[in-house]
């Protein structure tokens, strides 16, 4: 363990990989213990203790979305100030609301309990597909097919190539550290691929696509760029958290053999054991919000304009909320207090329900078909300042 003492707190948030440094667990906890509302070298303000970033997740009001949520958003820069992409991560009260209602009843848990069936089917099938004891990319082969699937086929556009899809995706996520140049092609495709289906008749009238084609606000239909913000957003989110959960939690399992053989022993743990699992990697590691008046957080006066940058992989780890065990990956570990994995308040990740279930199903078929699967490589990370995730994971599936 890296000593506190020799913890550099002058680094840069906006730098991708800054995630990924051997000290970033031991960094902090030095911010939570010394410095819990942090200017960086790049000038942002590092909010990481759980009960803060809660206070300010309540708080739409006085720290708002509107001018950005991602350390590099777009509309953090002066090109993007004033822009509205229509997504619903960037939308503040009341429209935020009026927005999410539209598709909050796809979401609720009763409603994504209906998909069950469909997704042990999907989960099925991918692991049929993988060669047992065989050195397979596990990102690759099983932890992207499965969320993609399941999104595409709710959105009524299950046509999609998986490759294709898994591609668009990571090229969504890895815009946020990119410039409107290097970010245009890809995310162009798939926003060309989407707007295909948009304009084409609609031959489902239960999936989301369709549900936003006939929605309407204040009496007039919503737009193809308003159906577009909430494809991208709920598209991607809806693979890459949950793809991100399913690998990391794999890589839990695999580097804590004792608390697997618990959870292979008890299938009944599954639940709690993705609840760890959602504390542990905590695949979004961090969201902002931008000040609109002056505000006292922990002692530190917060200036109006300024962004503060929600470190939720830190609240997950506060010791005051978790305990003296929190460094620790435990699958018994009381799922209350809730960790804030899926965010906090009104932007509170409208498909955490969906990714919870399409997680207790995977792990559930994973673990009782392959309880000795080992990971038999190291993993390589995206480098970025949104997710913490694998890129290429290594791993033989066994009996």
């Amino acid at each position: 363990m890296i000593s506190d003492d020799t913890v550099d707190l002058d680094f840069s948030l906006a730098t991708p990989g800054f995630f990924l440094a051997p000290e970033y667990f031991a960094v902090l906890r030095c911010l939570r213990e010394r410095a819990p509302v942090h200017r960086t070298a790049d000038g942002l303000l590092a909010v990481s203790r759980y009960e803060d970033i809660r206070a300010i997740s309540r708080d739409p009001v006085r720290f708002v979305s509107g001018r950005g949520v991602l350390i590099n958003d777009p509309l953090r820069s002066a090109e993007g100030a004033g822009q509205n992409t229509w997504s619903i991560i960037h939308l503040d009260p009341p429209l935020h609301a009026t927005y999410r209602s539209l598709v909050n009843r796809q979401f609720t848990p009763r409603a994504v309990a209906l998909l069950a069936d469909r997704i042990r089917r999907t989960v099925t099938e991918v692991l049929d597909s993988v060669p047992i004891g065989r050195e397979v990319d596990f990102v690759d082969a099983v932890a992207a097919p499965v969320p993609i699937a399941v999104i595409a086929d709710m959105f009524g556009v299950a046509d999609a190539d998986r490759a294709l899809f898994r591609r668009w995706s990571d090229a969504v996520i890895e815009s946020t550290d990119r410039t409107e140049s290097e970010r245009a092609e890809e995310v162009g495709e798939m926003a060309a691929f989407l707007h295909g289906h948009i304009d084409s008749p609609s031959t489902e009238s239960n999936d989301l696509l369709s549900l936003l084609k006939t929605s309407s606000l204040d009496g007039r239909p919503l737009s193809r760029t308003e159906i577009m913000g909430f494809c991208m957003t709920l598209l991607v989110a809806g693979n890459e958290t949950t793809r991100t959960l399913i690998t990391g939690g794999v890589e839990a399992l695999a580097r804590h053999p004792e608390q697997r053989s618990l959870v292979v022993d008890d299938a009944s743990l599954v639940p709690g054991a993705v609840e760890e699992m959602l504390r542990w990697v905590t695949p979004i590691q961090a969201f902002g919000r931008t000040a609109v008046v002056d505000v006292e957080i922990s002692g530190v006066t917060i200036d109006a304009g300024e962004f503060v940058v929600l470190l939720y992989a830190s609240a997950n780890r506060d010791e005051e909320i978790f305990g003296p065990t929190a460094d620790r990956f435990e699958v018994t570990r009381p799922t209350l207090p809730t960790h804030l994995a899926f965010g906090f308040g009104e932007h509170v990740c409208i498909g955490a329900s969906l990714a919870r279930l399409e997680a207790r199903i995977f792990f559930e078929e994973l673990l009782r078909r392959f309880p000795s699967f080992e990971l038999t490589g190291e993993p390589t990370y995206t480098r970025s300042t949104l997710v913490n995730g694998a890129h290429v994971m290594p791993v033989t599936l066994s009996a």
